[in-house]
Parts: structure tokens; sequence; C-alpha cells
């Protein structure tokens, strides 16, 4: 498959926000529009999709580096994909004596750099079908495509579907994704 093939695949994704249309950019995400000139954490605060994200980075005390120039790439889990832990696990996690653990799970999200669909999609190409990427936590997840959609696979061989992908911040790019990616 061609790169530009791939690149839009991954792209094409950008418009299953929650229903929403994108915009002239950026798609809706969580009934929010999503700014360009803004950072995650102010992009993530304003999605109603985002609030345990949210709730999750304050606890974990990663505002302000997420705020910071970045560039950072995050896979971003929605509340329905925190609901799909087992039971009491997003509270014992937000628990102070949680935080090390918290900060794992939230910085095993986040990829170094500003990685587009379309650097993802080339990176996979390069790599027989799958990009390998290095989270901030020290791990690998990999990305890859099938029938169209795009994937995320954590350590643990837990998988996330990406969309919407390319939310572009002014620190980097968020890519909504539908699980919660955990580390071995």
């Amino acid at each position: 498959m061609a790169i530009s093939r791939i690149a839009l695949a991954l792209a094409a994704t950008t418009m299953m926000a929650g229903g929403g249309a994108a915009l002239a950019r950026n798609p809706m995400v969580g009934g929010a529009a999503m700014y360009e000139t803004k950072n995650i954490v102010e992009n993530a605060a304003n999605s109603k999709d985002h609030t345990t994200l949210v709730a999750a980075v304050k606890a974990a005390g990663l505002v302000d580096t997420l705020a910071s120039p970045g560039p950072f790439t995050v896979f971003a889990p929605t509340n329905d994909a925190f609901a799909k832990l087992p039971a009491g696990t997003v509270d014992t996690l937000l628990k102070p004596e949680s935080k090390a653990a918290l900060t794992g799970v939230l910085t095993y999200h986040v990829v170094p750099g500003r990685l587009t669909a379309a650097d993802i999609a080339a990176q996979a190409r390069a790599n027989g079908g799958k990009a390998v990427l290095t989270t901030v936590q020290g791990a690998t997840i990999t990305v890859w495509e099938k029938d169209g959609a795009w994937y995320v696979t954590d350590a643990k061989g837990g998988k996330a579907k990406i969309g919407p992908a390319d939310v572009i911040q002014s620190n980097g790019v968020i890519h909504v994704i539908d699980a919660v990616l955990l580390p071995a």
C-alpha cells in the first residue's frame, strides 16, 4: 500500500470524533473544538470525553510537563477506555499512594516528538507494516493498520483503535484511542 494511501486511511479516522465532523484542520473531540494554538492540557481539558484522563494527569503531577513546549505525541484514552478497566482500577490509580504507577501508565501513552498520522504511516511502511514507537515511560508500543483502521498494541498485547487521529496541538499531536495501554 502506498504511503499516501496509508496516511489517508489513518487520517480518515479523524472524522470519527464522537460522531462530530472535522473542522478545517482539527476534529471536534468530546464535543469541543480543538485548537492548534492551545497545548495538550488546554485542549484535553475542554473535551468531555477526556475528563478521566485530565484527572489522571493532574493526580500524576504531569500538567506542567504536558503543557510545556514538548513536542509530544499523546495516545489519549477516552473516558469509555478507562471504564473498560477492571472495577476500581481508576480509583486506585488516582490515590496519592499510586502516583508512581499512574505516572508509568500515563507516560506509556506519550511518545517524544510530534508524530502525525503520515509520520506513523511512513514508519509502518518502512518497517514491514508496523511502527514501533518508544514511549516516555521507556517501553514500546506498536502501531499498525488493518482493513483501513489503525490500532496501537501495548506490551501486554492489549489493542486500542485510533480515532480521531492528528488532533494538532501547539506542543504536539493527540491521537484519540478507545482503550488504555498498559506497560509490561
